[in-house]
């Protein structure tokens, strides 16, 4: 059994699980992390917008919700991940990320004695840039391979986000 660390901050297309599940030819494993969106992330994340010419979603970055009120879809996105990773054949456990996701990263790694961390992510120009983004400061804390791919959005593909 391969077991990857997933680490996530929207839930799962169609496209993503494949993607995701055909990496290695052995049975897959999942522990999914899947990180809320925070108040400090809101100015990245505009400034991403615009780096992308995304101008309608960096006017709406203040519309979407944060702390706790992000905790219930967090928690939905989760779910939908995880149902979605177990239709495609997959064990998957899953949890939010409260505070200090690196942290966590690191023992969920230690106590699972995963195979690979996954980082699947919007691009985030600004962290990346400055090697702030989850996948590059990851590679300095977990003694794993660390995977960074780029989700694909699921309205993109006609699929309904979970509400």
């Amino acid at each position: 059994m391969f077991t990857s660390v997933l680490m996530i901050e929207q839930p799962l297309s169609a496209t993503d699980v494949d993607f995701v599940t055909t990496l290695h030819d052995d049975q897959m494993s999942f522990v999914v992390l899947m990180r809320p969106r925070g108040n400090e992330d809101r100015l990245l994340r505009a400034i991403d917008d615009v780096a992308l010419g995304e101008l309608e979603q960096a006017v709406h970055e203040a519309d979407e919700p944060e702390g706790e009120e992000a905790l219930r879809p967090a928690a939905v996105a989760l779910e939908h991940s995880l149902r979605s990773l177990r239709a495609a054949g997959c064990e998957a456990v899953g949890q939010i990320i409260d505070n200090h996701p690196l942290d966590l990263l690191r023992s969920v790694v230690e106590q699972t004695h995963a195979d690979e961390v996954i980082v699947l992510t919007a691009p985030h120009l600004v962290e990346e840039f400055f090697h702030r983004d989850w996948a590059s400061r990851a590679r300095h804390k977990v003694g794993v391979p660390v995977l960074k791919l780029y989700a694909h959005a699921g309205e993109a593909e006609g699929e309904a986000e979970p509400a």
